[in-house]
């Protein structure tokens, strides 16, 4: 491709600095892991003269083909390079441990985020920059870009006593923030005395979309196709905290949501009447393959974005919840099940970042109150991150 922006590992094949040049590296990647020729980052890093020793896999595994809080088992060989798996079974295998580290000289962290704070890819590798600080290890970053552009944050941080794996560090719901900047704001704000560098993009701008990019798109994890899906996630995410499907089980999964009990028309009129720029929502009729309400016809709606700029996700998915719990019938129920490892507040406290939305929805608050105040979280978050910038 012939697009402007060369990205961290694009940059690295031709480094002059020789960064990863006889090092041996553990490299914390997947799929979506690729230059803009799509050859995988292990296969660019060895050229570039690097031992790769150890790959490191997050959530879905280094291959990409588990589904969502799937536990992923360890695939090591006598062979190098070994491959772990940092996300298993228990909270306690997100942390890389000092066995799976050793004979390791470098971090080096290639993944492509989604700009969502409750994407886990950045807080995978965060909690692998806890583990280069405590063995004094070097980590490098190789930067991509923010599919969602870094010229637009949306939504509140999180209050105190909500901290989990989909919202580790207190940030926005849409940061705005390449994941080279998240974990250089993670690093500075957690005091973490390690020997940390982010390899920049060369060419690439805040206000740029990834199309502008000239970057091919590679599915990030089984539920992230296409770059439409990553454009709604911040806020169709939020159905996961409930009973009805997020279209896990449809070829257009966070696109599409709907229950059963659901009347796609009446959704539709009923949160669009909220008013919601830059979208359109869809009535349709859908049959999951598998997830909630697996061979069962649902009636729901497919957001549709209209205008990206104008776009506003989080307020979309607010929106969409709001008529979901005032839909005849059969009222949406909040998901009670353990999520993330977490089993003692509800998922959709998890992923809002304290019971304001619940909250808010059960006493019918209406939107502009419940979407009003982030503007002050969002202020602050500006100021914050500022020094973690790496673009201008």
């Amino acid at each position: 491709m012939s697009g402007p922006v060369a990205t961290g590992l694009d940059r690295i094949a031709s480094d002059e600095r020789r960064l990863v040049r006889g090092k041996r590296v553990a490299l914390l990647a997947h799929p979506a892991s690729v230059d803009r020729h799509l050859r995988p980052a292990a296969d660019v890093l060895a050229e570039a003269g690097a031992r790769i020793v150890v790959l490191l896999g997050p959530e879905h595994g280094f291959a990409g083909e588990a589904q969502d809080m799937e536990g992923v088992r360890h695939r090591t060989t006598a062979d190098a390079p070994r491959v772990f798996s940092l996300y298993g079974d228990s909270e306690a295998s997100l942390h890389p441990t000092r066995e799976m580290l050793d004979g390791v000289d470098m971090l080096v962290v290639d993944l492509q985020d989604i700009g969502t704070r409750y994407y886990t890819f950045a807080w995978t590798a965060a909690f692998c920059l806890e583990a280069c600080a405590e063995a004094g290890m070097e980590a490098l970053v190789l930067d991509r870009p923010d599919p969602l552009g870094c010229d637009r944050v949306e939504g509140p941080g999180i209050q105190p006593g909500y901290l989990s794996f989909v919202g580790l560090h207190d940030v926005p719901v849409r940061h705005g923030l390449t994941i080279g900047e998240v974990l250089r704001l993670y690093a500075r704000e957690r005091r973490l005395d390690l020997s940390l560098e982010v390899l920049a993009m060369a060419g690439y701008r805040r206000s740029m979309s990834f199309g502008d990019t000239g970057l091919p798109w590679v599915m990030t994890s089984p539920n992230m196709p296409t770059l439409d899906t990553a454009l709604v996630y911040p806020g169709m995410c939020l159905i996961e905290g409930t009973d009805v499907s997020e279209g896990r089980g449809t070829t257009r999964p966070f696109e599409i949501v709907g229950a059963p009990w659901v009347d796609g028309r009446e959704l539709a009129r009923s949160a669009l009447r909220s008013g919601l720029p830059g979208c359109t929502l869809r009535p349709l009729s859908f049959r999951p393959t598998f997830h909630k309400h697996a061979g069962r016809s649902c009636g729901g709606v497919q957001v549709h974005v209209t205008d990206a700029r104008a776009f506003l996700p989080l307020r979309t998915g607010v929106a969409l919840l709001q008529a979901l719990w005032h839909t005849p019938g059969n009222r949406l129920s909040w998901r009670r099940e353990p999520y993330e490892f977490v089993s003692d507040r509800p998922a959709i406290d998890l992923l809002a970042g304290g019971a304001w939305l619940r909250d808010g929805i059960e006493s019918d608050a209406p939107l502009d109150d419940l979407c009003g105040w982030w503007a002050r979280d969002e202020r602050s978050f500006r100021e914050r991150s500022e020094p973690a910038l790496l673009y201008r």
